[in-house]
């Protein structure tokens, strides 16, 4: 079953991938699944995921999110459109914000929203001992024990602000984005992974290309840029953290 929906390019050389993340402490991994079950993995993000949406308005703001159900409900229609037009108030004064589409998979397996699904299964794969060694032979952090997840989908008007993941007191140790978008993503859509300089310089940036993994330590400070209203296409990736608890 593993070999249906998710499994690990065996021609990487996870010797050569463990030194250059040693170096910078950050890394992209290209065909990091193999090519068939990367697009099975997208084809569920792209039509089997009911998405929701995640913003915050400030440092100082609590996240919000909404089920993909709960936007459906006029009920929640003013709430929504206030934390939207909040996140731009924010953002325009520089401080802290975020809004992108989002399916919490974590919360969903554990909610039981999809009994059998196949986001219960993705989940079970990124906690299999198979993904876990490999990240534990790249990064060179053996204590890596477990992978939280969350489907991500940055459409227009959407992007995630520079922070810096500091929750290492939760065992978060590496941030990954396996990236799940359309082939051929074009630079000017926005929706890079950047990293910054303690002078808010880009040092790098990873283009959202598909079936590509990134992981990098945490914390560091980080962004996805703003997706532009003229993007004909989401940026599909699932996130997470690696835990060493």
């Amino acid at each position: 079953m593993a070999k249906a929906l998710f499994e690990i390019n065996p021609h990487l050389d996870r010797a050569e991938l463990a030194r250059r993340f040693a170096a910078e402490n950050r890394l992209q991994i290209e065909s990091f699944l193999t090519d068939e079950t990367a697009r099975e993995v997208r084809e569920i993000l792209a039509s089997g995921t009911e998405w929701g949406i995640a913003c915050q308005a400030g440092t100082n703001g609590k996240p919000q999110s909404w089920r993909g159900r709960e936007l459906r409900d006029p009920a929640n229609a003013a709430a929504v459109r206030q934390a939207l037009q909040d996140t731009d108030r924010a953002a325009a004064s520089g401080d802290y914000a975020f809004r992108f589409q989002r399916y919490q998979i974590v919360e969903a397996v554990q909610e039981q929203w999809e009994p059998g699904g196949p986001h219960e299964l993705l989940l079970e794969y990124l906690n299999a001992p198979e993904f876990l060694e490999a990240m534990r032979q790249i990064t060179g952090i053996p204590q890596l024990a477990r992978a939280d997840a969350h489907a991500s989908l940055y459409g227009p008007n959407n992007f995630l602000g520079r922070h810096i993941d500091s929750h290492v007191a939760e065992g978060w140790r590496i941030a990954y984005v396996l990236n799940m978008t359309i082939d051929n993503w074009s630079p000017d859509w926005g929706g890079h992974l950047v990293f910054y300089d303690e002078a808010g310089n880009i040092e790098s940036g990873y283009i959202p290309r598909f079936n590509t993994l990134n992981l990098f330590l945490v914390p560091r400070a980080h962004a996805v840029t703003y997706v532009p209203p003229f993007a004909p296409h989401g940026r599909f990736a699932i996130n997470g953290w690696l835990r060493d608890r």
